[in-house]
């Protein structure tokens, strides 16, 4: 079962196309194997699997061809050598840093992460003798002054999680290389369709692939994507003998949603632009995070290294916990969730939810609030959002 030869395409004809391999049958839709081992022609040819010298399946576990095809759509969306699928997106961050960090070595975090990945870094890879320090993701001087000859990697998300902060790409990617450090960057938030962060200069990208590539809230994936000789022999001995990988009908899941993903995205988008002018004009909210508005302190980062403003937008309404509950509480549209990138547009209270296990002190200096409320916006009418919205606001 071949792939097909890739074409100089464009992205939209690339996640239609990219990866397809056919059986016999010559099904137009990607097949979903579903199946957990191979058989082997003769002893010489499992053998040989084995030994790396035939280029076979040898377990799921390992690779499945419904998991490849989407692996190299992916990769080839992200400009990418190689990519590795996996079970979710904290399995994709957890696996791309232990898969190289080892005891004595030392990790640079920015502060501003999702609850989930602040504690692989702060809490879990300490444990095994791996250091972090953990900085201003905005603040170059912190990055720098944090170095040491055993700096090994550098972790951050840009835009952050909830509030939309960025993190210069391509000048802390200089900064970690003059130590020979490798630099993953969590780009969820802005998806690969609106940032390219290998571009910039990122060894390792990571995706919770459940979120805009999936895009419809059916089901769990992340992606790990790199150089090829990282994916293929540091990051996939971890995964072989660690196990978190991706199931094959989520990986066919995956596969479908990578196929509308320029058109949600773009919609999305839109939207979010329109949500974030109109929320700006109203007096009880008291502040609007968007970084493709002008207003937003880091629009010309967002102009340099986005597309656009991307599909989220973060707001602070007028007083405390009690006005953003009455808030959230007066939507029917948008409906509570701590996920996001799903079609329905998402609305979450990251205080209480996504970064609860923070304390009120570190909330705070990640700039959340019980005021701050986060909106993943969808592909409903963006009328009907902005009136969803105005119920909200007359309920603070």
């Amino acid at each position: 079962m071949a792939a097909e030869e890739t074409k100089d395409w464009k992205m939209a004809t690339t996640l239609v196309h990219e990866g397809t391999r056919r059986s016999q049958f010559g099904e137009t839709s990607e097949a979903i194997f579903l199946n957990s081992g191979y058989v082997y022609d003769s002893a010489e040819v499992a053998e040989a699997r084995f030994k790396g010298e035939d280029d076979g399946y040898v377990y799921s576990r390992y690779a499945n061809p419904t998991v490849s095809m989407f692996e190299d759509r992916i990769a080839a969306l992200e400009g990418a050598e190689a990519a590795h699928g996996m079970a979710s997106g904290m399995a994709a961050v957890s696996s791309s840093l232990l898969s190289f960090l080892k005891a004595g070595d030392h990790i640079v975090a920015a502060k501003a992460l999702f609850g989930s990945c602040l504690y692989i870094v702060s809490d879990l890879l300490p444990r095994y003798g791996v250091e972090c320090t953990l900085v201003d993701g905005a603040d170059l001087d912190q990055w720098e002054k944090a170095m040491r000859p055993e700096t090994k990697a550098l972790f951050f998300e840009t835009p952050t999680n909830p509030v939309l902060d960025l993190v210069d790409i391509e000048a802390v990617c200089k900064i970690a290389h003059k130590v020979g450090a490798q630099v993953v960057v969590d780009n969820v938030f802005a998806t690969p369709m609106l940032q390219r962060p290998l571009e910039l200069g990122a060894d390792i990208v990571v995706y919770s692939a459940t979120k805009h590539i999936d895009g419809q809230g059916r089901c769990l994936g992340g992606v790990v994507l790199g150089r090829k000789d990282y994916i293929d022999d540091t990051l996939h001995t971890f995964l072989k003998h660690t196990g978190p990988s991706l199931s094959p009908f989520n990986a066919w899941v995956l596969l479908k949603g990578l196929e509308t993903m320029p058109l949600r995205v773009e919609r999305q988008v839109e939207t979010a632009g329109k949500i974030a002018d109109f929320l700006a004009g109203e007096e009880k909210i008291s502040r609007v995070f968007y970084p493709g508005r002008t207003d937003h302190p880091q629009h010309d980062l967002a102009k340099k290294q986005m597309a656009s403003g991307g599909p989220m937008v973060a707001l602070e309404v007028m007083g405390g916990k009690d006005e953003a509950f009455r808030f959230i509480n007066a939507l029917s549209i948008f409906k509570i969730s701590n996920n996001l990138g799903d079609a329905k547009s998402l609305i979450t209270h990251p205080a209480t939810t996504t970064h609860q296990r923070l304390t009120p002190e570190a909330r705070a200096e990640a700039g959340i609030f019980d005021r701050t409320v986060r909106l993943s916006i969808g592909l409903e009418d963006a009328g009907d959002l902005i009136g969803d919205l105005k119920k909200g606001i007359a309920a603070v």
